[in-house]
C-alpha cells in the first residue's frame, strides 16, 4: 500500500512539472519584458462579444499570491476596495466580458523601478468593441510587477475608474 501511495504522489508531482513546463514554453514569451507583459496583459481581457478569453495565459502573469483590486464608490456612496485571486476575477467578470464584449486599451503609462519591482501607472480606456471611438470608461491600474530573474510576475493590479469628481490628473493622459 505504501508502494502505490508513494508511487502515485511521484506521478502527480511528475505531471505537474511536466505541466508547468509546458505552459511555460508556450507563454514565456509573453512575461519577458516589462511591455510584453503589459501588452498581453491588456489583450487578454480583451476581445469581441463572443469570443473566448485565454484564461490559462491570464492565470499565467501572476503571481500565484496576486490580488486583483477594484476600488471606487459602492451604492451607499463608500469609497472602498474588492480583492479577487486572478481565479475569483475570473469568476466575477469572464462571462460578461464575453457576453458584452470588452477590449481595455492602454493610452499612457507611467513606470518607476528599484531593483526586481516595479510600479506602474497604467491609463485605460474602455470599449465594448474595437470600432468604438468613445470609450465608455476610463481609469488607472496600478500595476505591481516582480521580475525574478527569469520573467515578469504581476502582483497586483488595484484600479479605479474615472468619475466627474475623479477625473484621471492631466499627468496621466496621453501627450498629444
Amino acid at each position: 500500500m505504501k508502494k502505490v501511495a508513494i508511487l502515485a504522489i511521484t506521478f502527480f508531482a511528475i505531471s505537474m512539472t511536466v505541466n508547468a513546463q509546458s505552459t511555460d514554453s508556450k507563454y514565456l514569451s509573453k512575461v519577458q519584458t516589462l511591455d510584453s507583459t503589459i501588452e498581453t496583459l491588456y489583450g487578454v481581457i480583451s476581445g469581441e462579444k463572443g469570443q473566448a478569453r485565454d484564461w490559462e495565459l491570464f492565470k499565467y502573469l501572476f503571481h500565484p499570491d496576486a490580488k486583483l483590486i477594484p476600488s471606487g464608490k459602492n451604492q451607499a456612496g463608500v469609497i472602498g476596495a474588492t480583492f479577487l485571486t486572478p481565479e475569483a476575477y475570473i469568476s466575477r467578470a469572464g462571462k460578461m466580458l464575453v457576453d458584452t464584449g470588452f477590449f481595455e486599451k492602454e493610452s499612457h503609462r507611467t513606470a518607476d523601478t528599484f531593483g526586481a519591482i516595479t510600479q506602474v501607472f497604467s491609463t485605460y480606456n474602455s470599449y465594448n468593441n474595437e470600432s468604438m471611438d468613445t470609450p465608455f470608461a476610463r481609469g488607472i491600474n496600478s500595476i505591481q510587477l516582480l521580475n525574478d530573474g527569469k520573467r515578469w510576475w504581476i502582483i497586483n493590479i488595484y484600479w479605479m475608474q474615472e468619475s466627474e469628481e475623479n477625473p484621471i490628473p492631466e499627468k496621466y493622459l496621453p501627450k498629444n
